[in-house]
């Protein structure tokens, strides 16, 4: 069986990573929304490589799973580690005696509980004092309705998360209210914008990342920007010299360093390390969100039909989210680095080769399956390479020794 999958992350009050909720389509055919949740959960938990692949997409963290009414009759989560899933029951879960006895389960042997859209059935009363968790949908719940949960939750110490969280106000508003988690991409928008000076430090990485857009890198101008930084001398060292990358004989000086990488690696490397400590302060998944769709951009336009730069689509796919990095507007970051037209273009207005890329990386993001079908036909990309760009794009991600992810 082949499967798309999909994770949307889940913070915790501080905007730390709780855990990824996973989408699936179990098959080409299978588009957004016409996805039978049975037969993709069965199928999943069914496949050989299960262990493997949530283990890759989550990073070890936990996964929340959507189950069916058949699937907790069936016993499915049971084939899964009761540390590493969160058994989320969808709102369609009829309150039945059966499925009851099926959540008590599970409860003993210790899997964690979700429950997806709580409407406040009495017929779930009985259930409540052993789910952890519920789940509401912001556009679907009026404020009494969520007041009121408020009470329910209190009642039988019960976690809420907010889901489709899509501003940073609507996070304050929940954080405010007393969730305890959040699921939407709030964090991938600016907090504040508002112009505001760079720190010395910030100043050196946007400095670099301008130098780097240029056609051709000027060598001197880059080493004598990144000596002005230990810590970031520090990493190239220590980055040129692993292992991983084989120089063959050891890198000594700066100059020496950024000349091996050559152009199209010290681009790499200055925009990953750049993203990640210009959010220093920012949610961890941010940074991490913008690596992966680096990756992911670059992996689409090597495999195009179309003619992309990869280069650039790396570029392109970072730099998607330097608003929310640096809490002011796109277009003024983007005139300040002096990216190239392309790249702009992309970024700015989503037009472009560029833009297809980073616009199938966003709407794989939000499993909207139908929307990456079309751009991928644009693209000329096989829908079913996809899937594993995503999962590459993770791994590299996760692999990456990226100050600001790991340090």
């Amino acid at each position: 069986m082949f499967f798309y999958i999909a994770r949307q992350p889940i913070l915790n009050r501080e905007k730390k990573l709780f855990a990824y909720e996973l989408l699936f389509r179990n098959g080409k055919s299978n588009a957004f929304p016409d996805i039978s949740a049975d037969v993709a959960t069965a199928s999943l938990i069914e496949n050989s490589q299960l262990q493997h692949s949530v283990n890759e997409i989550t990073d070890k963290h936990r996964a929340f799973i959507n189950f069916t009414e058949k699937g907790l009759l069936d016993e499915l989560p049971t084939f899964l580690p009761k540390d590493d899933i969160v058994v989320e029951v969808l709102e369609t879960v009829t309150p039945s005696k059966e499925v009851f006895a099926s959540l008590t389960v599970l409860k003993d042997k210790g899997y964690t509980l979700a429950l997806d859209d709580y409407d406040f059935n009495p017929a779930w009363e009985s259930i409540l004092p052993i789910i952890d968790i519920i789940k509401v949908d912001l556009k679907a719940s009026t404020r009494d309705q969520v007041m009121n949960l408020f009470s329910v939750a209190q009642k039988h110490d019960i976690r809420l998360l907010a889901e489709k969280v899509e501003t940073y106000q609507e996070f304050q508003d929940c954080l405010t209210d007393g969730f305890d988690y959040f699921q939407g991409y709030f964090f991938a928008r600016p907090e504040i914008v508002q112009k505001r000076s760079l720190a010395p430090n910030q100043l050196i990485y946007t400095q670099l990342m301008k130098a780097c857009s240029e056609p051709e890198i000027d060598f001197d101008t880059v080493s004598q920007l990144m000596s002005r930084d230990v810590g970031l001398t520090y990493k190239l060292m220590r980055y040129v010299n692993a292992p991983a990358i084989g120089a063959g004989r050891r890198i000594e000086s700066l100059k020496q360093a950024v000349v091996y990488l050559g152009e199209a690696q010290i681009k790499k490397f200055v925009a990953v390390i750049a993203a990640a400590q210009l959010g220093a302060h920012k949610p961890s998944e941010l940074v991490r969100l913008s690596v992966v769709r680096a990756r992911m951009c670059e992996l689409l336009a090597e495999r195009s039909n179309v003619l992309i730069d990869a280069d650039k689509a790396f570029i392109t796919g970072m730099f998607s989210i330097l608003d929310a990095i640096l809490d002011e507007p796109l277009k003024d970051v983007v005139a300040r680095i002096q990216l190239s037209p392309d790249i702009s273009n992309a970024l700015l207005e989503r037009k472009g080769p560029l833009a297809f890329c980073l616009g199938t990386v966003m709407f794989y993001e939000k499993a909207n399956w139908e929307k990456v079908s079309q751009v991928a036909k644009r693209l000329g990309v096989s829908e079913d390479d996809i899937p594993e760009m995503y999962l590459s794009a993770l791994n590299w991600a996760n692999a990456l020794d990226t100050p600001g992810l790991d340090d």
